[in-house]
């Protein structure tokens, strides 16, 4: 039997670095979103547990060892028996890779999830999200897929119960983007938080009056990097009911909120004309 799994990407609407930690990771307070584009996972009933990779971006990642068969080792390590039957898995790679949009962690997270799906026995939450943080600082949030407030590493998460209904425009220039390469052209490591969200955050307005208030601050070391991000921010910014342009975690990936459809698919045409050799997406965010 057929089983499937999104995995969809993740987007950091707004990104503060608020300290440098002993043991040289960073603490982030991130405001995350989920968008209706995704990779997909298929998984059959076989033999042995195997993966193949497909898709417009599976030449990026090859078809070695990956996060999706250390997700799926990992969790029958944890759960012997759980899922009795191995699997012959098909990750799609719809998404661009190192691209600040989750990529790897949103599919490790879509194998947990559909490791869950075909389980015997029941999976506890809680055990299944510290198994998603050993194998990724974002599968956690990955895992869950709804808008979030991230902190720590990413490892604590606030699952907001109310989102504004947007549309996102994503588009990257295909420069990958190393995430420790931009945490050491990082110059300020102890940032504001985040001021406090409106409750209910329920209209497109509210947002882009509290996003006004935030950064990412990955964004100018990211640019320093990679100009083509500026200018793409620049031209996404323009567009007609474009609500703010920002570059998404540690780029090179750029989105562009807006307040209908319409408007998201019309901007996506104007960066797609303008950069013809660019990735761009336009999907619904997903919502409570």
């Amino acid at each position: 039997m057929l089983s499937v799994q999104a995995a969809p990407a993740k987007v950091n609407l707004a990104l503060h670095v608020t300290r440098r930690r002993e043991d040289g990771y960073h603490d982030l307070e991130s405001l995350v979103v989920f968008a209706d584009v995704a990779d997909d996972i298929e998984a059959l009933p076989a033999k042995s547990d195997t993966l193949v990779i497909t898709g417009p971006f599976a030449k990026a990642l090859g078809n070695g060892d990956n996060l999706i068969t250390r997700a799926v080792a990992a969790f029958r390590a944890q759960w012997p028996g759980a899922v009795e039957q191995p699997l012959a898995m098909t990750l799609r790679k719809n998404l661009p890779v190192a691209a600040g949009i989750g990529g790897g962690s949103a599919d490790a997270a879509a194998a947990l999830r559909l490791m869950v799906s075909l389980s015997n026995t029941p999976i506890p939450l809680p055990e299944l999200s510290a198994l998603a943080l050993r194998l990724g600082a974002d599968v956690p949030a990955c895992l869950l897929s709804v808008p979030l407030v991230a902190r720590g590493v990413g490892e604590i998460l606030s699952p907001l119960p109310e989102f504004p209904t947007l549309h996102i425009v994503l588009v990257n220039p295909l420069v990958p983007v190393a995430t420790a390469d931009i945490f050491r052209r990082l110059r300020a490591h102890d940032n504001y938080t985040l001021p406090a969200l409106p409750s209910p955050l329920t209209r497109p307005a509210q947002l882009g009056i509290w996003l006004a208030e935030t950064r990412n601050d990955l964004q100018p070391p990211a640019i320093k990097l990679v100009p083509a991000i500026g200018d793409l921010i620049e031209l996404l910014g323009l567009t007609q009911g474009c609500i703010l342009a920002r570059m998404s975690g540690s780029g090179a990936t750029v989105f562009g909120l807006f307040g209908s459809s319409g408007q998201a698919h019309q901007a996506a045409q104007v960066m797609r004309a303008a950069n013809p050799d660019h990735w761009v997406a336009a999907a619904p965010l997903i919502v409570p």
